[in-house]
């Protein structure tokens, strides 16, 4: 959003932060944004683009633990913590692999366009539009996924975990690598 808002609105954000960080946006609340929704555009509100409301989880996860609880080895809600933040639950010589991400949605492009920041930030900052990791083996993740489908969420096999040296994490984008070490 627009630096306006900073002036606006100075609750809405932590005042001991810098100033070139506040507010960078290039949008009003109002202004008409292309968004790109299954192969097509259309003009959406940056307002609603923010204030969308987000899927809970909870009705999947409950399913999840009664039906497939054996098969469940971990569970990272990836909000607050980017797809980085799997590796806060990681043993040691694990080397985590996302090389099949869902596409993000708009909202990141438009966040990042306004930031300025690279892929790199974006990854280890925001979900981008993977919020749930369930961590399986090869044989139980179909099941998984067909569970969160009957909910009407989508799911897929983002990538999966080796034997590594240390803790490593790779996501690929776009054919490029993305290297993290903890």
């Amino acid at each position: 959003m627009k630096k306006l808002y900073a002036q606006q609105y100075p609750e809405s954000f932590d005042d001991t932060l810098e100033d070139e960080v506040v507010y960078t946006g290039k949008y009003d609340l109002t202004d008409a944004v292309d968004v790109r929704y299954n192969g097509t555009f259309s003009k959406v509100h940056a307002g609603k683009l923010l204030l969308s409301p987000t899927r809970t989880f909870a009705p999947v996860v409950k399913t999840l633990l009664e039906e497939q609880f054996q098969n469940i080895n971990g569970l990272v809600h990836c909000s607050g913590g980017g797809q980085t933040k799997c590796m806060k639950y990681m043993p040691d010589n694990v080397q985590i692999i996302k090389d099949n991400l869902f596409e993000a949605p708009e909202i990141f492009r438009i966040i990042q366009e306004c930031s300025g920041a690279d892929d790199r930030e974006m990854y280890q900052v925001f979900n981008m539009g993977c919020r749930l990791e369930v961590y399986t083996n090869e044989k139980a993740a179909q099941a998984i996924m067909d569970i969160s489908k009957s909910y009407g969420i989508d799911a897929q096999v983002i990538g999966r975990v080796e034997a590594g040296e240390g803790q490593n994490l790779t996501i690929q984008k776009s054919g490029t690598a993305i290297q993290y070490r903890f």
